[in-house]
């Protein structure tokens, strides 16, 4: 006579394989998201804009301005404000809060500048850069984001920035902070915004620019 139970073993293992598996590929997904191009000098490290995760993405512009890595760093504008200050009694800007936060970590106010042009992406963002390099004679950068944004931000500034004799490097601040870890970025809401909804995002530039 047969029985469910007779073939819960068989169930079971095809259950754990599946586990398995959806866990290599998420965590696969997540890493390949992930890319390095450290550049040992530059003339500016530049601060993405990233909103709420401005805190981890100072924290490395920081460390990476006492390093020595680059005597700027420069923060751009993506006009958004976070949540009410007591201190400011208004709602200040998220370039407002990043600046406030290199100064609490040694950034002299003076070694930081702000495009405030306000821009709306990546690849606002970049063009931004490249005009802001043109005029101010800067040659290299180091751009500083974070970590599944890092990828298509890379993408997007070498093709702005191609055949201008420009250097462009990127370091991302590691996952787990304000963004989660690799293996369990699909356990949070914010994983799937960072993670599942960028590949969204690098199919659309890839449509968007590819031809730019």
């Amino acid at each position: 006579r047969y029985s469910i139970q007779d073939d819960f073993p068989a169930m079971a293992a095809v259950a754990g394989l599946l586990l398995v598996s959806w866990f290599l590929l998420a965590w696969m997904g997540a890493r390949f998201l992930i890319v390095s191009a450290p550049l040992e000098h530059a003339d500016a490290i530049v601060v993405l804009s990233g909103s709420s995760a401005y805190v981890e993405r100072a924290e490395l512009a920081a460390q990476l301005f006492k390093e020595g890595r680059a005597p700027q760093i420069i923060l751009t504008n993506d006009n958004r404000q976070g949540g009410w200050s007591n201190t400011e009694q208004r709602n200040p800007f998220f370039y407002e809060r990043a600046r406030w936060e290199l100064q609490h970590l040694g950034v002299p106010r003076s070694n930081i500048a702000v495009i405030l042009e306000p821009v709306n992406s990546t690849y606002d963002e970049a063009e931004l850069l490249r005009r802001y390099s043109e005029s101010c004679r800067l040659h290299s950068f180091v751009l500083v984001t974070s970590a599944y944004h890092s990828r298509r931000a890379l993408w997007t500034f070498r093709r702005v920035f191609a055949n201008r004799g420009k250097e462009i490097g990127i370091e991302s601040a590691a996952p787990g902070f304000q963004t989660p870890r690799p293996t369990v970025w699909w356990l949070y809401p914010k994983g799937w915004q960072v993670v599942a909804a960028e590949y969204v995002k690098i199919a659309y530039y890839w449509l968007r620019y590819h031809n730019t």
